[in-house]
């Protein structure tokens, strides 16, 4: 990318290898899918391009919830290489989640705040060099939202944002949290390019959600989260690039990730695009594609968004390298001690899901 984005329109990207185009991310916002309950049948998830490493970003807003709802189906569907969850909501790692054979580098960031809240979790075929949980600063580490990988060829950091709360209240939190973010990724990007993921709770521009007009001052749409996450792309060694919006910068609907419990917001597609793959300029050329599981809704109120990255030195029956160097990481460490196979819930478990979101028709806002 040649410079930041900015509130009006982005700055010329270089063109990128071939992308793999799919009509999850080019449908008009007439086909894209209004289904509330996760689908029976996922012949609809193509295979990954040859030479690929597929990694998926999943915000599940709870996963005790999420499983009742259609969470491992998918998982099994999909069967992505590198999983990253955020909104966990689990007090402690699940032990029974998913296979250890599967998935023999799991790593959990719970909340030590409250309970049942936040936490993210990444769940991997392949060795890291290395795994780190925050940003090593308390107490911006005490909510349990970041997890970092450290691969052969890049860094995988894996996030669920702040949200900036009802009225706002927690806005000054959010820009402290995205100072240090891009402070972190700097020092990273020192070392190898990096591949920033999650709910990174940010409607960048106005094609981002529905009723951009109505939304100025809701959490995820102000001015100082969108010039935030503008200075995010802008990087420091060299610039950061929205993935999906660089290979698709004109879609609008079918790119929503998020879409309110309240107000019907999925069957009228009043959605935001909320979940990204951010990734520094020297990994562009690798980047395969971008897609939006816009079918894959009801088991939490955001939907999947996967990524295809080439690797470095693919044969054409290779699905992923797996790297197999660097020393003992903090998931290896954990990954024989006990765990409670279910996470307790805070008091608010057994309220109807449609709690979390407050939204209105007219002002279709996030709130955490």
């Amino acid at each position: 990318m040649a410079g930041k984005r900015t509130a009006d329109g982005d700055a010329s990207d270089p063109a990128p290898k071939k992308a793999l185009t799919t009509s999850s991310t080019l449908a008009s916002a007439s086909s894209v899918p209004n289904n509330k309950t996760m689908p029976t049948n996922y012949s609809f998830i193509e295979k990954a391009p040859s030479g690929c490493c597929k990694i998926v970003t999943f915000n599940v807003n709870s996963l005790a919830a999420s499983c009742k709802k259609g969470f491992k189906e998918y998982v099994v569907a999909e069967d992505p290489d590198i999983l990253c969850l955020q909104e966990t909501k689990a007090n402690q790692p699940m032990a029974f989640l998913l296979s250890k054979t599967q998935y023999p580098h799991q790593t959990w960031h719970c909340s030590r705040a409250k309970k049942g809240y936040s936490g993210t979790a990444v769940f991997s075929k392949i060795k890291p060099l290395r795994v780190t949980t925050g940003f090593g600063a308390e107490p911006i580490d005490d909510e349990g939202r970041l997890i970092t990988l450290e691969f052969d060829t890049f860094h995988l950091v894996a996030c669920y944002v702040p949200n900036a709360g009802d009225k706002l209240v927690r806005l000054d939190r959010r820009m402290v949290w995205d100072d240090a973010m891009r402070t972190h990724l700097a020092a990273l990007e020192q070392t190898k390019p990096v591949i920033y993921t999650g709910d990174l709770n940010v409607a960048h521009n106005e094609i981002d959600l529905a009723r951009p007009d109505t939304n100025h001052r809701s959490p995820g749409f102000t001015d100082e989260e969108r010039t935030s996450f503008s200075d995010t792309l802008r990087g420091a060694t060299y610039p950061r690039v929205d993935a999906l919006r660089h290979l698709h910068p004109d879609t609008r609907a079918a790119a929503y990730t998020y879409f309110g419990y309240r107000a019907n917001c999925r069957e009228k597609t009043l959605g935001w695009r909320l979940d990204y793959f951010v990734v520094s300029e020297p990994l562009l050329a690798r980047v395969a594609g971008v897609v939006t599981r816009n079918q894959c809704y009801g088991a939490s109120d955001h939907v999947p968004l996967l990524l295809y990255l080439r690797n470095v030195e693919a044969n054409d029956d290779s699905k992923c390298s797996v790297e197999t160097s660097g020393t003992k990481t903090e998931s290896d460490e954990t990954k024989d001690e006990p765990l409670e196979a279910k996470d307790e819930l805070d008091e608010t478990k057994d309220e109807p899901v449609e709690a979390k979101d407050k939204s209105t028709d007219e002002n279709v806002a996030k709130s955490e």
